[in-house]
């Protein structure tokens, strides 16, 4: 699950205290069972296992959290501050302790996890970890401007794929093997820059939509080669806000600034051999046969299809969410939306059409709304006082907090101590050492 309300960062327009925002953010975790919530006084975690009833899981305290992403249903929770924006914190929260903390060059944008990586996204720079450990495997430098954070990272351990944004004047994306550490490929994908990604749950497929938000293209992985395209709309342009993919990839929403949630059937249309096939598959099967003599604008254009279907909001001109899922074995359509509600719609496989509200959440009260100042820059951030040094204990993380299935967990998952990892020759140092003392500002590797 690749979309969060308010990720574009400290830095962007669409930050923390921003117009469009009203609140930290708001992120889905990796198949949509836990939604996170990130507030001007701290965070909270949501179990996504019924329609009528929102359990919150977690809850804690912390100042103006605008990232908050939790690792499947994992203890595992990161969590990024507008107070240090280029400090990511990393907690066990079912035991109330902090693994670690990293600090970076930048302001942190945006933070994607699976089980095998972490990928930390600042403007100019991607750091891939080992999210075992938190080893620095990899750092991207010198990459196109991201001021949004934009990228996506594939939930599929055995294909570890990160797409983010090749150029800041067309829509190329660049598709690199986070587990090889190599790039895979350039796609072509959009005239215009990014405005959103998302890759399906067997890293297969890969959406994106451009700034203009009119069109939406999907992708095979690893080839590039392009498989669908849907128009969301002519009339207007958008800012497509998240894209998501059912969990069997047969469907893929988005959402955006206006009032209306979009999804479409990914489905090859196939021409009937049915006598009584109605004049307007006649005429798409005409316009089909037609395209192979026109120009590549117009036949692509033909070959676009509407919204299998949808869903109309309440209010338009605020930043949301989306995601698919089955919730109590329905499929069901989530809008996390800024001004702090969860909308759960039921969605109809078969015949799609408007989606019917199945119930509307309040997530948080007035009091959690994020103030609407200014958020503080990069070097106001590192001129303010450092903060007294945290001891960490690196406790270690797992599905149903302990070893399962074999699954090997590091050795400092039993530590009796505070431990530290090997920082001497990597960058970012974590913060916090074994004697307790601040680590300094480390060296770029």
């Amino acid at each position: 699950m690749e979309s969060a309300v308010g990720d574009s960062g400290p830095g962007g327009p669409d930050g923390p205290g921003g117009p469009g925002v009203q609140f930290g953010c708001a992120s889905f975790n990796q198949d949509a069972t836990s939604l996170a919530l990130g507030t001007k006084t701290g965070y909270k975690l949501f179990s996504l296992t019924t329609v009528d009833k929102l359990d919150c899981i977690h809850e804690s305290e912390a100042s103006n959290v605008y990232i908050v992403e939790r690792l499947f249903s994992s203890s595992l929770v990161v969590v990024v501050s507008t107070t240090t924006p280029q400090r990511m914190n990393i907690y066990h929260f079912k035991k109330g302790t902090e693994i670690c903390n990293y600090s970076y060059p930048n302001n942190i944008l945006a933070v994607k996890l699976n089980r095998h990586r972490l990928v930390v996204c600042l403007e100019e720079s991607i750091y891939i970890h080992n999210i075992k450990d938190m080893k620095l495997l990899k750092t991207l430098l010198n990459i196109p401007s991201n001021p949004s954070g934009l990228c996506a990272l594939s939930t599929n351990h055995s294909n570890t794929y990160l797409a983010y944004p090749g150029s800041t004047t067309v829509g190329e994306i660049i598709v690199y093997d986070a587990e090889n550490m190599s790039t895979v490929t350039m796609v072509p994908a959009h005239d215009s820059p990014l405005a959103a990604l998302c890759f399906n749950a067997s890293a297969t497929k890969l959406a994106s939509a451009s700034e203009r938000g009119t069109v939406i293209r999907v992708f095979s992985i690893p080839e590039g080669f392009r498989l669908f395209e849907f128009r969301r709309g002519m009339k207007r342009y958008v800012n497509i806000s998240s894209l998501s993919f059912s969990p069997d990839a047969q469907f893929l929403c988005a959402s955006s600034n206006t009032e209306t949630v979009h999804i479409f059937k990914l489905e090859q249309v196939v021409p009937s051999g049915d006598e009584t096939a109605t004049w307007s598959a006649y005429v798409g099967k005409m316009f089909t046969a037609a395209s192979s003599y026109l120009p590549a604008q117009v036949s692509g254009m033909m070959s676009q299809d509407r919204a299998f279907a949808t869903v109309h909001l309440v209010t338009s001109g605020q930043k949301n969410v989306c995601a698919l899922a089955m919730i109590q074995k329905q499929p069901r359509l989530l809008v996390a939306t800024a001004d702090g509600q969860l909308f759960i719609y039921d969605v109809n496989p078969q015949d799609g059409g408007e989606c019917m509200l199945a119930h509307n959440h309040r997530l948080f009260g007035v009091d959690d709304l994020m103030p609407a100042q200014a958020c503080p820059s990069y070097a106001a951030t590192v001129a303010l006082p450092a903060s007294s040094p945290i001891t960490a204990t690196l406790t270690g993380y797992s599905e149903d907090g302990g070893a399962k299935n074999g699954e090997v967990i590091p050795e400092h998952e039993f530590a009796d101590g505070p431990v530290c990892l090997d920082d001497e020759n990597e960058f970012p140092p974590i913060n916090c050492c074994r004697d307790g003392t601040e680590v300094g500002q480390g060296r770029r590797s």
